[in-house]
Order: structure tokens, then sequence, then C-alpha cells
């Protein structure tokens, strides 16, 4: 991931001026807040946020139905030894 130094701000800055996380925010799409001088919260726009987790749904769904084509003819021969296995 890629930080844009504009957008750091220590933790201590960001209790104490919140208002500045937030135009950071506005201004360059997210902020990073540091603990001990470490990346450690991502502050972004709540509709980005909103964004990511649909294309994180859209790319488990995309995963899935890979795997499910992958797999069909295992799934198939599953499939066909339960019913067999519940008609004994």
């Amino acid at each position: 991931m890629n930080i844009n130094t504009k957008s750091l701000v220590s933790i201590t800055e960001a209790n104490q001026n919140f208002s500045k996380v937030a135009r950071l925010v506005d201004e360059n799409g997210s902020a990073v807040i540091l603990k001990n001088n470490v990346p450690r919260y991502l502050i972004v726009e709540f509709s980005q946020a909103e964004t990511e987790q649909l294309a994180s749904d859209e790319d488990v769904k995309e995963i899935s139905k890979r795997l499910i084509e992958k797999n069909k003819s295992a799934y198939e021969a599953l499939a066909a030894l339960r019913r067999r296995a519940q008609f004994h």
C-alpha cells in the first residue's frame, strides 16, 4: 500500500486536532494515524469504505463461482454418493 506522506498524523495530534485529520481525508482521500511512528490506523471517507466492501464482496462471489466451476465434477460425485447412501 502506498502512503501519501502528507496524510500522516501522529496519534497525539489526531487526538488533539481531529478536524485536521478530517480535512486531510477530504483533501487526500485518507489519513494515516501513526502510533509510535508506525502506521496504525487508516481513516477513509465512509463512501470509500462502502465501495471497498462491495468490491471485496464481489471478489468473494467471483472466487466462489470459479471454485464451484473448477470442482463441479467432484461436487456432483459427492452428491451422487450422498443420494446412494440415503437410499440404502
